[in-house]
């Protein structure tokens, strides 16, 4: 009777400590479940990323405004028989230190 509540006693702990540190404990869970909550928003940010990206590939594709818009901002060009005018600001200039 004694060796039966001893071996119950042994096993209890070390299904206790298999619970708490070994392989699938509750930490290593509760790790598992952050690194998974982290990598959720991670795809969260690139499936938006990933839509702005479409629609300006679709706008690029559909139609020569938005390709006409990138030109000038980013290239600075201008159309054929227009005239560009650059608007210069001293005061910026002036109160800057030499």
């Amino acid at each position: 009777m004694k060796f039966t509540a001893t071996l119950f006693v042994i096993l209890l702990i070390l299904l206790q400590y298999r619970l708490w540190v070994g392989n699938g404990s509750l930490t290593e869970v509760h790790h598992l479940q952050e690194q998974i909550s982290q990598m959720e928003q991670e795809n969260n940010s690139l499936k938006e990323r990933n839509l702005s990206l479409a629609a300006e590939v679709y706008d690029l594709k559909q139609g020569k405004d938005a390709i006409e818009e990138r030109a000038r901002s980013e290239m600075g060009m201008i159309k054929h028989d227009e005239t560009f005018y650059q608007i210069v600001d001293y005061t910026d200039i002036k109160s800057k230190p030499n």
